[in-house]
């Protein structure tokens, strides 16, 4: 997996043994994600979940009790919490997979979202996540991250059915030009509404287990298809 993931982003990692593959991890436990950022194009770097803005560094407990930046609101890049880094510490999160959650007959249903393909041996696609980090102070390479949000497509408004949002999942052809320090701010803005990748994603109804507490859900089971209650999608 690991040279796999070095060869579709024609990069290598900053720190090998720190990359784990991993079949679901909470955001609420502050895991690290693999990303390539903009002063470093060919090199991946695990950062933890979750974005903290330089003010927020010296409480980060407090900050995090106070903000949730699992993810960012695209919309509000350049004038939310995220205005001071939003021109030049943008990145690529990786990933080939993702959770949504699904509401039916009263009920919340975790969806696993994917890319089909033929090129990897689980069947499913490397693809990036356009997200923004920053840096804690006086810790060189020491990071955390969020991926953006924009709303949903005809696709992801039938999975994700209440807030109907979906992630900002860029066209590879565009993974350059995210990274691009000469980008203003217009330019952004136009990546985002316009780069979602053209690729199929598909999606299917997951174990309830990703919402219960106290269970290991980092196993095989938590992304197979599963027959829920009452489906209407």
């Amino acid at each position: 997996m690991k040279s796999q993931v070095q060869e579709y982003f024609h990069s290598n990692f900053a720190f090998p043994n720190k990359f784990t593959p991993y079949y679901h991890r909470s955001g609420f436990d502050y895991p690290n994600l693999q990303i390539i950022k903009m002063d470093a194009p060919r090199v991946i770097f695990p950062a933890m979940w979750g974005y903290i803005p330089s003010w927020g560094m010296e409480d980060v407990q407090g900050f995090r009790k106070k903000y949730n930046t699992l993810n960012i609101r695209s919309e509000t890049l350049f004038n939310g919490l995220t205005t001071q880094d939003a021109q030049d510490k943008r990145c690529l999160i990786l990933a080939d997979g993702f959770f949504e959650p699904h509401r039916t007959g009263g009920e919340s249903i975790p969806y696993f979202c994917y890319i089909p393909s033929t090129s990897f041996p689980d069947g499913r696609g490397l693809f990036a996540f356009a997200g923004i980090y920053s840096e804690l102070q006086n810790e060189p390479n020491n990071l955390n991250c969020s991926m953006l949000t924009m709303e949903a497509n005809a696709f992801f408004r039938q999975v994700h059915n209440v807030k109907k949002r979906q992630p900002v999942v860029l066209d590879e052809r565009l993974y350059d030009e995210w990274l691009n320090p000469h980008l203003k701010k217009k330019d952004v803005l136009e990546l985002i509404k316009n780069g979602f990748t053209s690729k199929e994603f598909r999606a299917h109804p997951v174990s309830p287990d990703l919402y219960r507490r106290n269970i290991d859900t980092d196993k095989p089971y938590i992304i197979e298809e599963v027959p829920p209650p009452n489906l209407l999608f």
